[in-house]
C-alpha cells in the first residue's frame, strides 16, 4: 500500500546530473547513481567495496524499451570496473547497499534473483540478463530482509527516474474497475489503458499483419517492424499478437500498431459502450476549464 515517504537526495559534487546519492531517511538502503564517466570517482568511495545490487541502464531500444542489466557482487566497485570494459550498452549504473554495511552475500544473491524476476514481469525494461535462474536457497529471516531492502530500492530507483519495478498498468484495480479502450478493424482487435505515461496496449492484443502502401517505408513501419523484432509483437494464426504489455507515447502509435495504418488513436480507441478515448479524456477536461 502506497504511503507517505521522505526521500533525501544528495549531491557529492553539486550536479544534478552527475552521482547522486538517494536515501528514504528512515531506513538502512542507500542507492547511488554513478555516471559512467564518474566511475573513477566512485570506486574511491568506501561504498565501492561492500556487498551490493548494481543495475545498469543504458539508451532505449528502437521500439522504446529501455535497456538494463541486474547483478550484484562482494566489490561492487571492482564488478563495475569489470563491466566497464565488457558491457557497451550502459551509461549509468544504479548501486544498492546497506547503510550499516550489513548486507551479505546470501542477501545479494536473494536480491538478484528476485529483482530479475520482478523486473521481467513488469515489462518495462529489456533485460540483457537473459532468464532468471533458480532461486537461491535463503534463510527465512534473511528472505524477509530482502523483501524490504528490495521494496526501499524500487521507491528509490523511480525517484531517480528508473521505474524498473512498476507494472505499466494499475494491476490493483479489479477487472471491474479498469478503464479500458478497444480498437478494432479487420484482422485487428486490440484492448488498452490510457494511463499517465501514455498509452498501454494489453497482451494478447491481435493486430493485422499488412500494413497498408501509405506507411511503407515510413518511420510508422519501421517502428512496427521494430515491434516485430524485439519479440513485443509475435505472428499466431495469422494475425500478430502482442507477447506483453506494451507502452506507446501516444494513442496514435499505439492504434497504428493494431491497424497497421496510419490512425487517430483518440477517435479509434473506444470504451466497451463506443464512446472515444477523446470523449472520456479530453473533452471531459475542456468542459470543465
Amino acid at each position: 500500500m502506497a504511503r507517505p515517504q521522505t526521500i533525501q537526495i544528495f549531491l557529492p559534487a553539486g550536479d544534478p546530473r552527475g552521482m547522486r546519492v538517494a536515501e528514504i531517511t528512515t531506513r538502512i538502503v542507500r542507492v547511488i547513481e554513478v555516471p559512467r564517466i564518474q566511475l573513477g570517482e566512485f570506486v574511491k568511495m568506501p561504498e565501492a567495496q561492500q556487498v551490493g545490487v548494481y543495475f545498469l541502464m543504458g539508451e532505449s531500444s528502437e521500439a522504446g524499451l529501455p535497456r538494463a542489466y541486474i547483478g550484484q557482487s562482494g566489490n561492487v566497485g571492482t564488478r563495475l570496473v569489470q563491466h566497464n570494459q565488457s558491457k557497451d550498452f550502459w551509461n549509468r549504473a544504479f548501486v544498492v547497499i546497506s547503510l550499516t554495511n550489513s548486507m551479505t552475500q546470501t542477501h545479494a544473491l536473494f536480491l538478484e534473483w528476485f529483482a530479475i524476476s520482478e523486473a521481467t514481469k513488469a515489462g518495462r525494461y529489456t533485460l540483457e540478463n537473459g532468464n532468471t535462474g533458480a532461486r537461491p536457497d535463503t534463510p527465512a529471516p534473511l528472505e524477509a530482509d530482502c523483501h524490504e531492502i528490495h521494496e526501499t530500492a524500487a521507491t528509490l530507483l523511480a525517484t531517480m527516474g528508473q521505474p524498473i519495478f512498476e507494472p505499466l498498468t494499475n494491476t490493483s484495480a479489479s477487472s471491474t474497475e479498469k478503464e479500458l479502450f478497444y480498437c478494432k478493424g479487420p484482422d485487428a482487435n486490440g484492448s488498452g489503458e490510457y494511463t499517465n505515461e501514455g498509452f498501454v496496449v494489453l497482451k494478447g492484443s491481435r493486430c493485422r499483419i499488412e500494413i497498408v502502401a501509405s506507411i511503407q517505408g515510413t518511420s510508422h513501419a519501421r517502428y512496427r517492424e521494430q515491434l516485430i523484432s524485439e519479440g513485443i509483437m509475435k505472428l499466431e494464426d495469422g494475425v500478430y499478437v502482442f507477447n506483453r504489455d506494451h507502452l506507446f507515447s501516444s494513442p496514435s502509435m499505439a492504434a497504428m500498431a493494431v491497424m497497421g495504418r496510419s490512425a487517430n488513436g483518440w477517435v479509434e480507441w473506444k470504451t466497451m459502450d463506443g464512446r472515444t478515448l477523446d470523449a472520456v479524456k479530453r473533452q471531459v477536461v475542456e468542459s470543465t476549464e
